[in-house]
């Protein structure tokens, strides 16, 4: 009787942008704060015909919907490349502030496992987009 005071996640088709809209969000939140860069971030991917209820929808859905949850059930319905593009603009995300907070790297480290991805097959895009975000070697 008291689960239907439990808060339903609201329907959320889990399409590949979808998918992306809703990993950038768990990202952004898991350091507890949604800095300027993030969101940007977050509106440049959702595309051109993203809509202000598009993305109140993805709100709604992460915030009755654990992270955890939502990569098992993401990870059969996407791609490897797919899965790839999503943990690679996870990472961009969380350093797009000047560097990723451990909130961030243990939820990233999650969906990297969650989607069967490896390390290694991580490290060189990672470098890159390390190198990417190192703004500060246009001041020296």
């Amino acid at each position: 009787m008291f689960g239907m005071f439990k808060s339903q996640a609201p329907a959320f088709d889990l399409t590949p942008r979808n998918c992306l809209v809703a990993s950038l969000l768990y990202c952004m939140a898991s350091d507890g704060e949604m800095d300027q860069e993030e969101i940007g971030h977050l509106l440049s991917v959702m595309g051109p015909g993203a809509t202000r209820q598009a993305l109140d929808n993805a709100l709604r859905y992460c915030r009755a919907t654990p992270a955890e949850q939502f990569a098992a059930a993401a990870a059969p319905k996407l791609r490897h490349d797919q899965k790839l593009c999503i943990i690679l603009n996870m990472i961009d995300s969380a350093m797009s502030d000047g560097q990723a907070e451990q909130e961030e790297q243990r939820l990233v480290m999650g969906f990297v496992q969650a989607f069967g991805l490896s390390e290694a097959e991580l490290e060189p895009h990672f470098r890159s987009l390390t190198a990417k975000n190192d703004r500060a070697v246009l001041d020296r």
